[in-house]
């Protein structure tokens, strides 16, 4: 690969951390195979291989993983009205993000690819093995040197997922990735984030709600790092809108609930609504003082 190390350079500054599974993306590229990421929502899965097409200098084309995927919107149809004047000539085929990336010799990324019909993925199966796919009334379309398939998952255990064939595990290199140290967490927020109302050791406090998230024993789904982001921003404005500093226990709170609540699942048989449970983490983090509601809703 052509100065990987300058790539390497580059993507570091577009995706913080995960320089292991930048270099393996590349490596698996690189080696001409097709790409699986799996991992947790919010782990950067699409933030990097975005970064990778765009630094490889590739096509990218980007498909949306969910139930209503059917073969023909991922492959392409011939247009109705246009059939009726010129027949099936294939002038009048709108090709579909799989058939235009095979004919760029481009990525396709799909994500979420563990929540597409069975049907869908079999066309996929058959691209990946073949490097080819006959379309009735089209004929058969051959992959360009460099077409890849590059994929996301979350765990398959996550709400619209289902397990997906060892068919397609069979024809991927898969990477896993799992949420990033707190040192990485931190600094994503501080990218995303800059105000100068936000100290670091704030900043940090609220990486740690978000990360306790992920291991409360009364949550059965924790959020990612996007929670924080969110709890960091609308703390700042929150703050402006009353007229007060970020720190105060008020603003710091309601921050979070709007920010978490949402994000987090409780275990089923579980008493405890979220916001109980997210309020509980935050006053560990941030301590509780006089006056600070009851609920947690000030």
């Amino acid at each position: 690969m052509a100065n990987s190390s300058a790539l390497r350079a580059t993507l570091a500054g577009q995706v913080v951390g995960r320089t292991r599974e930048v270099e393996l993306v590349l490596a698996a590229l690189a080696a001409d195979r097709h790409v699986l990421l799996e991992g947790p929502p919010g782990t950067g899965k699409s933030t990097l291989l975005r970064a990778v097409a765009q630094g490889l200098g590739i096509g990218f084309e980007f498909v949306e993983g969910n139930a209503e995927l059917t073969p023909a919107r991922l492959v392409g149809h011939f247009d109705p009205a246009r059939v009726l004047n010129d027949g099936y000539d294939p002038s009048v085929f709108v090709d579909g993000p799989l058939i235009s990336a095979m004919r760029d010799g481009s990525l396709l990324y799909i994500e979420e690819i563990n929540r597409i019909p069975e049907e869908t993925l079999n066309v996929l199966i058959t691209v990946m093995s073949e490097g080819e796919l006959n379309v009735p009334r089209l004929g058969r379309v051959t992959a360009t040197s460099g077409f890849r398939l590059v994929a996301a998952m979350n765990p398959f255990d996550a709400v619209g997922t289902a397990r997906i064939s060892g068919a397609v595990y069979d024809r991927v290199c898969r990477v896993s990735m799992s949420y990033q140290s707190a040192e990485d967490e931190i600094a994503i927020v501080h990218r995303n984030v800059a105000d100068s109302q936000v100290s670091p050791d704030w900043m940090s406090k609220a990486v740690e709600v978000v990360r306790r998230t992920r291991s409360h024993g009364d949550l059965r789904v924790g959020s990612s790092v996007r929670g924080a982001v969110d709890f960091a921003k609308v703390a700042v404005s929150l703050a402006e809108l009353r007229e007060t500093k970020i720190t105060n226990p008020s603003v710091g709170l309601d921050a979070a609930l709007v920010a978490l609540s949402g994000r987090v699942r409780v275990r089923e048989g579980n008493s405890r609504t979220a916001e109980d449970i997210v309020t509980e983490i935050w006053q560990d983090i941030f301590g509780r003082t006089e006056g600070e509601p009851g609920e947690g809703k000030a």
